[in-house]
């Protein structure tokens, strides 16, 4: 028996039999994979947002960000790790991870069999640290949500009768904006807190192992593509500044982020647009080239993939919605 097995059974043996099979997996993974740094892009003035996944199989490796996440599973099952914590999951699973919780979902085997009977349909919410940050701490109405989200830096999980029972307000969401739906989040939020019988999944012993997130040579790319991508940013133009070739970075920046630079900076870009958009001083062409486009039917084309709609469409379901 290997060194490493021999360690990580010494763990399990203070588990129970059921977990041997989690733990041992979860180290296999640990040791075998990389963590990536997601970087989430808020759209437009969006304090938050909110995506309905449906797909064959979950993809996203083994990662973490620097927000909150809620992640409702309505349908999909495998296994799901969080931290040092694993375990199964099935429809109905509802979990909120904390900021820099690293974490992945993993579906059985079947699901990669391109069977249509096999596929994820889930709801994911990200909102930022600083969301209500200030009444948070300081008004004693949202003292339960503030329990809430120190304790999602473990992440928490909740039974599915209360996933169920918050069933409509999570799809409701997806179809509302402005104001209604940040309240509408807000009493999700403290609905969540007030449950019972929702458990922590990390341990209390759990140390984040801080040095494979990210440090100096990330922190420059990002402080490079944040005051630079309204301009014509290249990717040669980075990988120089920070002393890679283009191919290296490319693949540095992708294992970091989950995206290619360019759909990266794309997104960026939108969600600038989206903000001079509700902003309405400028026409849409102006717009396009003041968020980083070079031309007007490049805007147009990534506005549509990203946001489902043209920027004009965009505009007006923006004016109609705050005229109400």
């Amino acid at each position: 028996m290997s060194k490493l097995f021999k360690k990580t059974a010494r763990k399990t043996y203070y588990f129970c039999t059921k977990k041997y099979y989690f733990c041992t997996h979860y180290h296999l993974i640990r040791s075998s994979m990389k963590i990536m740094h997601e970087q989430v892009c808020f759209r437009g003035t969006n304090s938050f947002n909110i995506k309905w996944d449906e797909f064959p199989h979950f993809t996203f490796p083994w990662h973490f960000h620097s927000e909150y996440e809620l992640v409702y599973v309505i349908k999909s099952y495998g296994k799901r790790f969080v931290a040092d914590h694993a375990e199964d999951f099935t429809d109905g699973d509802l979990v909120l991870l904390g900021p820099n919780l690293p974490h992945f979902w993993k579906n059985d085997e079947y699901f990669f069999n391109e069977d249509p009977d096999y596929k994820v349909n889930a709801i994911v919410i990200h909102f930022p640290t600083d969301f209500f940050a200030h009444q948070i701490e300081n008004y004693p109405e949202f003292a339960s949500i503030g329990k809430l989200l120190e304790q999602a830096k473990r992440g928490v999980h909740f039974p599915k009768v209360t996933a169920l029972k918050f069933d409509k307000s999570l799809h409701l969401l997806l179809k509302q904006e402005g104001l209604e739906r940040t309240l509408n989040l807000l009493s999700l939020l403290n609905g969540l807190a007030q449950s019972k019988n929702y458990r922590i999944l990390a341990s209390k012993s759990y140390q984040p192992d801080r040095q494979n997130w990210t440090g100096n040579r990330m922190d420059r790319i990002m402080h490079l593509i944040n005051s630079n991508y309204r301009q014509q940013l290249k990717v040669e133009t980075i990988a120089s500044e920070i002393g890679m070739n283009n191919a290296a970075f490319c693949r540095y920046f992708k294992e970091k982020t989950g995206k290619s630079f360019i759909c990266f900076i794309n997104e960026m870009r939108v969600g600038y647009a989206c903000k001079l958009l509700q902003e309405n001083k400028m026409t849409v062409s102006e717009i396009g080239f003041e968020s980083g486009f070079n031309n007007l039917s490049n805007f147009n084309r990534c506005f549509k993939r990203i946001t489902q709609h043209s920027p004009l469409s965009y505009r007006n379901r923006f004016i109609s919605a705050h005229q109400r």
